[in-house]
């Protein structure tokens, strides 16, 4: 698992991210809601990520479909001028978050706009709808397009009965209304 911790310069988030994406997942206690999700799915999809596919196997359970339809929406690259060298310096985590705000602002420098990712989770959404129509479908993917996936389904008229989660390991179940 890729550290998050220490400080890093922006010109290095291109290469942080790169290797964020290749990390795996933490060996740690998987919380008995998502084992139970995983076995009572009929289909299990993720994304191509490694993480993805790695949280897979972590739950004793192979993908029917690994595809890069539900990787997680990319971080914009910052140019910066080359004077500013190696700084300024944050913590990762917080590069990613003024990146992905500046994405949802309208940011995208090289990365699927927002507006792309949009409508690749509509596209997502309509999958999982088909897919859905043979048995419980469990999508092992990542935080962002998690949540545009479950905005587009919820605008197709399928509701969660819990409030929705994003932390690692959570689980969110749909249901199409009657």
């Amino acid at each position: 698992m890729l550290s998050d911790h220490g400080w890093v310069a922006l010109a290095g988030m291109p290469a942080w991210i790169a290797a964020y994406d290749l990390a795996g997942v933490v060996d740690e206690a998987i919380p008995p809601a998502s084992i139970a999700a995983a076995g009572a799915a009929a289909t299990i999809v993720a994304s191509t990520l490694p993480r993805a596919l790695a949280s897979v196997r972590a739950l004793g359970q192979t993908p029917a479909m690994a595809d890069a339809f539900f990787r997680e929406a990319a971080l914009p690259a910052l140019s910066m001028p080359p004077a500013w060298g190696r700084f300024p310096r944050l913590p990762p985590a917080w590069w990613a978050v003024l990146l992905r705000l500046m994405w949802m602002a309208g940011y995208a420098n090289g990365a699927e706009s927002r507006q792309a990712t949009r409508l690749r989770a509509r596209q997502a959404a309509a999958r999982l709808m088909v897919l859905a129509r043979s048995g419980p479908v469990l999508l092992v993917a990542h935080g962002i397009i998690n949540r545009m996936i479950a905005a587009e389904l919820r605008r197709s008229g399928w509701s969660s009965d819990q409030r929705a989660r994003h932390a690692c390991w959570s689980t969110n179940t749909f249901t199409l209304a009657a």
